[in-house]
């Protein structure tokens, strides 16, 4: 069993990567939660810096930017720290 290491997105981007995932998606914050299996002020916080998402949240997003192919990978490439 391998253990996958979450995401390493530079901390001041991590607001950002969150709202460009969710409106690529074309999710509103709602909707976005309920993929992610948070709640709306648990989104609505992230974007806005107050709080960060836990390591179980990052796999789940980092999924989701798996998901969407080359453009999940643009963002990955734009937001992950070296």
């Amino acid at each position: 069993m391998t253990i996958k290491k979450p995401l390493a997105i530079k901390q001041p981007e991590v607001e950002r990567i969150i709202r460009d995932l969710r409106l690529a998606f074309g999710f509103t914050q709602e909707q976005f939660a309920a993929q992610l299996g948070v709640t709306y002020s648990t989104i609505n916080r992230w974007e806005n810096g107050r709080s960060k998402p836990s390591p179980l949240a990052m796999e789940k997003i980092e999924g989701m930017l798996e998901k969407m192919g080359g453009e999940g990978q643009d963002l990955l490439v734009k937001y992950l720290s070296n």
